[in-house]
């Protein structure tokens, strides 16, 4: 039985891969915080979809969290066939306003456990020939963002890095993918304390989890680089880019994102 690895797997983007990886017949191994919500999703998708779930709890901020993942992997004498590396975080205000603390707990999360799981994933990967990797960026890989400055460019790194991974990795037939989902249904705005009138304009454009993981699993099975998830909206909006200088583009991004 295949099995796939999912960080962040406790709520939202995290939990449908869980689903819907289930429904594919992949046994799964559930990375989070949050051992009562881990559980109740393990148990849910064990007993509807009779695959084998097992749950790790980890707080994936520490800088040993990726070793002690596969440690735990190894006891238990689990590959993952399939790496999905879903757990990140943002905060919204002024970078200088902010907690440094904060900032570097998230690069560790959104950057640099994806790259510690996703170098030891593809020894084995590698040796067998076969294996795929999801790295979920977002739609703000595509241009910077004032107010959310630390959160886009770690996107633009997972971004870069799992289309760089995609052509390496083709001759050893490991799929790589870069998903970049525009705003979704979780309550990722929450966490990252978005002021409500900016929630509001973004929450117009709201995707579903189910169609970002249905989305993301269809471009991976056709081999694809990266898929933009959430419609022709978000396809216009990375595209924007292209046809404006960066400062300009930095500019309206900005207005878009300052509340007074």
């Amino acid at each position: 039985m295949a099995v796939a690895l999912i960080t962040g797997a406790s709520a939202g983007i995290g939990a449908e891969f869980a689903e819907q990886l289930a429904q594919r017949g992949y046994d799964l191994v559930l990375v989070a915080r949050s051992p009562d919500k881990l559980q109740a999703i393990a148990d849910t998708v064990s007993q509807q979809r009779h695959v084998k779930a097992t749950v790790i709890v980890q707080d994936l901020t520490t800088p040993d969290a990726a070793a002690k993942v596969m440690a735990q992997l190894e006891q238990q004498q689990l590959q993952p066939d399939l790496l999905v590396n879903n757990a990140g975080f943002g905060t919204y205000g002024e970078f200088a306003d902010g907690e440094l603390s904060t900032y570097l707990n998230m690069i560790q999360l959104n950057t640099m456990v994806l790259v510690d799981l996703t170098y030891r994933c593809l020894q084995s990967m590698k040796q067998r020939q076969t294996g795929s990797i999801l790295n979920i960026a977002s739609t703000a890989a595509f241009q910077p963002i004032p107010y959310f400055a630390v959160y886009a460019a770690t996107k633009t790194f997972v971004l870069s890095f799992s289309e760089a991974l995609w052509f390496e990795c083709k001759p050893h037939n490991i799929k790589v993918l870069g998903v970049c989902p525009g705003p979704t249904e979780t309550q990722f705005f929450k966490t990252a304390e978005f002021p409500d009138s900016l929630g509001e304009s973004v929450g117009q454009n709201y995707t579903s989890p189910q169609a970002v993981v249905s989305d993301a699993l269809q471009a991976l099975d056709k081999g694809q680089s990266n898929v933009v998830t959430g419609g022709l909206t978000n396809q216009l909006l990375v595209n924007a880019g292209r046809f404006l200088p960066r400062e300009a583009l930095t500019g309206a991004v900005g207005r878009m994102f300052k509340t007074q």
